[in-house]
Order: C-alpha cells, then sequence, then structure tokens
C-alpha cells in the first residue's frame, strides 16, 4: 500500500527536501505541498493525504490553530515539524495533545544536509503515522487533577511505565488516575532531549503528582514520577532500603536512548515482585524483554490493549512473548496498577 504524504511548511527548502526524501521512498507519494494552511485545507480536499507533516511556525495561521481545526473536523494522522528549542518543545507537546501523532526536530544548521542526514528516521516516522490510530479531538482546558489518597499495604512498591508513539497523551492518562501518595513512578518515553524537561513540567501541572526530569541519584517517594531525560537511559537502584533513580549514557538499545527496556530490566533486578510495569502505545520492539524480565522476576506487568493503543507495536511484541500478566484499555491501567500495587481502586 503506497501512503499518500502532503508536506505542510511556509519554507520552500524544507518542502522540496521532504518531497525529495518522501519520492525516494517506494512505499510512499509525493501529493502535494502547500506553503500556509489554507492552500492545505485546498489540497486535503483534492488528495485525500494518508499523513500531512505541518510545521507549527507558519505565516497567515500557526501550525498549531489549523491542527486543532483539523482534528476537530478532519481527523487524519499528522506528524509535526519542531524546532529544538523549550519554546518548540512546549508547542510540539501542545500538539501532541490536539492529536498529532509524533514529531520530529528540525536541524539547527546545514537544513538540507541535516534533512538528508535524518531522511531514514523521517521515513520510518511517516510510516509509523501512517499506521496510527487516529481520532477526533475536542478542546479540554487543563486542569490539575485532585484526587482522595488511597491505602498501600506495602512501601516497598515501584511504578514503572514504557512508551513511545502517541505516549505522551497516554502517559499522561495513567498518571491522572493516580493518587497522590501511589507508590513511586519511573517513566521513560522517547523523547529527545529538550523535550523531557518541558514534558515533565507539564504533567506536574496537570496529574496532581510530582513529576520531575530525573537528575540520576534521587530517592524514590510516593507521589513522585521521574522523567527519563532525553539522551539518557533511566534505571532503577537499590540503597539500602530506598529505591533510587540511575542514570546512565550507555550505548542506545532497540536504537533508542532512553530505552525502556533499560529501565525495566534495571526494575527486574532491583525489585522484583515489588515491581508493577506497564507497556504502553509504541512503534517497535523497545520494553518487550524487559517485561518478560519483570514478569519472570515476579513483578506485576500490563500491556496496553490494541484498540486504546495509538500504534500497537510494543505492547504487541510484549503480549506474544507472554510478558504481559494481563492486557487492558488505557482507561483501566492505572486501576490495574494501583491494584497490584496493593492498594484499594474503590475511591478512584
Amino acid at each position: 500500500m503506497t501512503i499518500k504524504v502532503l508536506v505542510v511548511d511556509d519554507s520552500a527548502l524544507i518542502r522540496a527536501v521532504l518531497g525529495e526524501i518522501i519520492r525516494q521512498q517506494p512505499d510512499m507519494e509525493l501529493v502535494g505541498a502547500a506553503a500556509d494552511p489554507y492552500i492545505a485545507r485546498d489540497l486535503i480536499s483534492k488528495t485525500n493525504p494518508d499523513v500531512l507533516t505541518l510545521d507549527i511556525e507558519m505565516p497567515r495561521m500557526d501550525g498549531l490553530e489549523f491542527l486543532e481545526r483539523l482534528m476537530h473536523g478532519h481527523p487524519m494522522p499528522v506528524l509535526m515539524l519542531s524546532s529544538l528549542t523549550e519554546a518548540g518543545a512546549d508547542v510540539t507537546l501542545r500538539a501532541l495533545e490536539l492529536g498529532a501523532v509524533d514529531f520530529f526536530t528540525k536541524p539547527k544548521l546545514g537544513l538540507r544536509e541535516g534533512l538528508n542526514e535524518y531522511a531514514e528516521v523521517i521515513a520510518d516516522k511517516i510510516r509509523t503515522v501512517a499506521s496510527a490510530k487516529v481520532q477526533r479531538r475536542l478542546r479540554k482546558p487543563e486542569t490539575r487533577s485532585t484526587r482522595p489518597p488511597v491505602q498501600f499495604v506495602s512501601t516497598e512498591r515501584v511504578l514503572l511505565i514504557g512508551a513511545s508513539t502517541g505516549g505522551t497523551e497516554a502517559i499522561k492518562a495513567v498518571l491522572e488516575r493516580l493518587p497522590a501518595n501511589c507508590p513511586g513512578v519511573l517513566v521513560t518515553q522517547h523523547m529527545p532531549a529538550g523535550f523531557t524537561r518541558s514534558f515533565a513540567e507539564r504533567l506536574n501541572r496537570v496529574t496532581g503528582l510530582k513529576v520531575c526530569e530525573a537528575q540520576g541519584n534521587e530517592r524514590l517517594l510516593p507521589g513522585h514520577v521521574f522523567i527519563a531525560p532525553g539522551d539518557k537511559h533511566l534505571k532503577l537502584t537499590r540503597s539500602g532500603a530506598n529505591y533510587i533513580t540511575q542514570l546512565s549514557d550507555d550505548a542506545p538499545v532497540n536504537r533508542h536512548r532512553p530505552a525502556v527496556d533499560v529501565l525495566f530490566h534495571s526494575a527486574a533486578l532491583a525489585a522484583g515482585k515489588n515491581a508493577v510495569a506497564a507497556l504502553l502505545t509504541g512503534m517497535g520492539k523497545d520494553g518487550a524483554d524487559g517485561l518478560l524480565a519483570m514478569r519472570n522476576a515476579g513483578a506485576h506487568t500490563i500491556a496496553q490493549d490494541e484498540a486504546s493503543s495509538v500504534v500497537y507495536g510494543m505492547p504487541r511484541e510484549a503480549v506474544e512473548r507472554n510478558a504481559a500478566c494481563e492486557q487492558l484499555p488505557l482507561p483501566d491501567i492505572a486501576a490495574a496498577m494501583i491494584r497490584a500495587a496493593g492498594g484499594s481502586t474503590t475511591r478512584i
């Protein structure tokens, strides 16, 4: 099946380079290129693309406004182009909230050379986005979640979450349903350096938990969530009675750093049966082997089901390896994690 791609960007150079990359792929067709959202709107009607690549900063109507209108009226798979800056990270995360499936960052220097260097990555992202489930999005204001505490039988528990494509919103959905006194949480989401801090700050605002980008050597405490920083592996270690975060510059695993497998394998060793892990939406197989190691170590393991996954790649790999104790829709995962950690879900 040929993937029809429409490129929307006010830069003629980016339109040209992305067009070249798309035309070089045997399974893709460039059906058009638009300099602004108004032209894009007409081309969408004429060409009915499978994937839209969309720049955030454009004249006449910015990418976010266009994306919001698009996902409300004509939902389709969107791959955002982002700048590798703090402001770019904030806007990109907002785009993911509005329904964009994934993003890639523009190189700072040597635009043509930089984009061509990442041609394979861009093509893979387009393929992933094309396979994603997309739903109509309605605008919801950001509100900080408040939930009553839950009684936990043991203070030895630790929660772990891994995700990739579609994961930013899936992680938020899980964290929003956890009580303020839940066991400490470690999260690995495939995301580049410069974006994870903004991701953590956004989650801190809306989940009711204390969320931050991991710095390493932090003690896990109830209600605290540590996000793996971009370009660093996050591991769980133990010091006496305490769980401690650890960062690593080891080589990428499954082409990723941070990698979910690294986090899960470390938890299998450090926490064993006291760990509860959830592997959420994402392309590829990262996390599946680690989840199996955790299950073999006595941990309770969960995979997100196909129907609720934006991309059912990583969870499928885990299920096929018999790594998951249970497979659940996204809205049920937090309650299952609390239950497995020895807490009551009756007040959630």
